[in-house]
């Protein structure tokens, strides 16, 4: 893939598809993480000349103009971050985006309104997507894909825009693919894994390719109790896939035949109700109440988890281990943070709440060897998928 180095970028309009989609309480952003992400390959192309123009999405509007969705407050961060004024296209790729495009001069920069505010973005019609990428198209001379969360979607800014225009890797995708190729190739041993978040089902694919290059997976999360109602515990009113209790005891089966260590929790918070101020108490994972559900990993299973990552030199984490937003159940969380940075491993963290909870906690992002910013595009280069938005930029 060529680089932006390879790109003769001065006074060339660059169309930058970036991944913006931060948090937002009504127009603050409670995490602007994604934004200065974002800052290297901005910065390193206006300092080279470029018109630099920025295409992002938020949410999941419906295909037209939704304010809740708007990049405004977006650009305003931007700016504050660059140093500098950042241009507002008050549309996707009308009329306001054209003038805003040809208004730039070299050095400046432009943010475009939600590419998700036009349904050809997330159209599964070629013939769609196709034309509104014309249009993006029109906006500029070159285009960089630097948008790791969103590479693995087939979307008209993400993968049909680089067939049109000279195109090169942004720097946050090619450190995120570096990482991911040090994770499925060359991992320096033991290599362990640890997985959480709420469902089973959005991890299946993983696991199974997991199985045949990890030394040890550490379970957590809502996810776990398929995992210990698989091995035959009872779970009360925990969070539970029943359709996946088979395909879980396959992993079990597999993971043994194979040598495959799979940790589970020993124990667990378990709460009368979702909420901060619900009773809970710690309790055996074989000691559940009927009544209540598990809604972290308990103080032992803290220290179990601790434990084998001890010794690890590779670490991937994607997940929380409880619903750390809330105070009583943060604990797992922050244990299992604490403990990658204590491994002294080349750690990663797997984007989505995991690079979140490691935020909100107060942890040191330079602590850890990587924070991927898209969950879901590193978990589906773990299974082994071809990600569209990577393939278009060779």
């Amino acid at each position: 893939m060529r680089t932006i180095d390879d790109l003769d970028v001065s006074g060339k309009r660059v169309f930058v598809r970036a991944d913006l989609n931060v948090p937002l309480d009504g127009e603050r952003i409670t995490d602007d993480g994604r934004i200065r992400a974002a800052l290297p390959t901005i910065t390193k192309l206006r300092e080279r000349g470029a018109r630099v123009i920025v295409a992002a999405h938020l949410g999941r509007p419906k295909g037209a103009p939704d304010p809740q969705y708007s990049l405004r407050p977006v650009a305003a961060r931007l700016g504050e971050l660059l140093g500098t004024e950042v241009a507002f296209a008050a549309d996707t790729a009308g009329a306001s985006a054209r003038a805003t495009s040809a208004a730039l001069k070299d050095g400046e920069v432009a943010l475009l309104e939600n590419v998700r505010f036009e349904p050809g973005e997330t159209s599964k019609d070629d013939a769609e997507r196709g034309e509104l990428a014309d249009r993006f198209a029109e906006l500029a001379d070159l285009y960089v894909g630097d948008a790791f969360g969103a590479v693995h979607r087939r979307h008209a800014s993400v993968f049909d825009l680089p067939g049109k225009l000279p195109h090169a890797v942004g720097g946050l995708v090619l450190a995120e693919v570096e990482v991911l190729k040090k994770l499925t190739e060359t991992p320096e041993r033991p290599y362990a894994v640890a997985l959480g978040g709420s469902k089973v089902s959005d991890k299946l694919a993983v696991i199974d390719n997991l199985l045949g290059t990890a030394d040890r997976l550490l379970i957590g999360g809502g996810m776990v109790f398929t995992f210990l109602k698989a091995k035959g515990y009872e779970v009360g009113s925990s969070l539970l896939e029943t359709d996946q209790l088979d395909t879980v005891r396959g992993y079990l089966e597999r993971a043994e035949r194979e040598g495959v260590e799979i940790v589970l929790p020993v124990d667990v918070v378990a709460a009368e109700k979702f909420a901060a101020d619900a009773a809970h108490d710690d309790v055996d994972v074989d000691a559940i109440p009927a009544d209540r559900m598990g809604l972290d990993i308990g103080p032992k299973s803290q220290a179990l988890f601790a434990e084998k990552l001890a010794d690890a030199r590779t670490v991937f984490w994607n997940g929380p281990m409880g619903v750390f937003e809330l105070a009583p159940y943060a604990g797992g969380t922050r244990a299992l943070a604490q403990a990658l940075i204590d491994s002294g491993a080349f750690t990663v963290v797997g984007g989505g709440d995991s690079a979140a909870a490691v935020r909100s906690l107060g942890f040191d992002e330079a602590a850890f060897g990587h924070i991927s910013t898209g969950g879901g595009a590193s978990l589906e280069y773990l299974e082994g998928k071809n990600l569209p938005g990577i393939d278009a930029l060779a």
